[in-house]
């Protein structure tokens, strides 16, 4: 059984993600998208949010299970016999970051964790999580980037 691990801080899940989840999931047994406990960034949601929105955001694809992990993704990937990390690319910025952090995973890990990287559709090429924070959080629509109950979960933070 092939499984793959799509790690990310998700803060929030945008259709860009969800593309990136719905054509990796088609390549492989098992796709487990995993939230960061990244202790470095202050996130809008918490990793429990997160896991639960994108539990919701992923329920019409079976073979997609959603968790969350803290510390090196080379341990977590181990532990959960997974020997592929997905991740999406929106420009050539994207993948010179992800190359080297690839690089170093599959280094690190003896070579027992390889990298997929996945283009992410042109429509959804513009679209990052900070963005559309910041689009929100100044009361714009942000209907085009993320799930309707996603932006009213994004709406209720700012209210706050």
């Amino acid at each position: 059984m092939k499984r793959a691990v799509y790690p990310g801080s998700f803060d929030p899940v945008t259709f860009g993600h969800l593309d990136v989840i719905r054509r990796a999931s088609e390549m492989f047994d098992v796709l487990v998208v995993s939230v960061l406990n990244n202790k470095v960034k202050s996130p809008l949601f918490s990793v429990e949010e997160r896991v639960k929105i994108l539990r919701e955001a992923t329920k019409d694809i079976p073979n997609v299970e959603v968790d969350s992990f803290s510390g090196l993704l080379i341990n977590y990937a181990a532990e959960n016999n997974m020997h592929v990390a997905v991740r999406g690319l929106r420009a050539i910025t994207d993948f010179e970051y992800e190359l080297q952090i690839a690089q170093t995973n599959r280094k690190l890990s003896g070579g027992a964790l390889d990298t997929v990287f996945l283009t992410t559709s042109l429509e959804y090429a513009y679209l990052s999580s900070s963005s559309v924070k910041e689009i929100a959080s100044f009361g714009g629509d942000i209907s085009e980037c993320v799930p309707d109950f996603v932006a009213r979960l994004m709406k209720e933070k700012y209210i706050q």
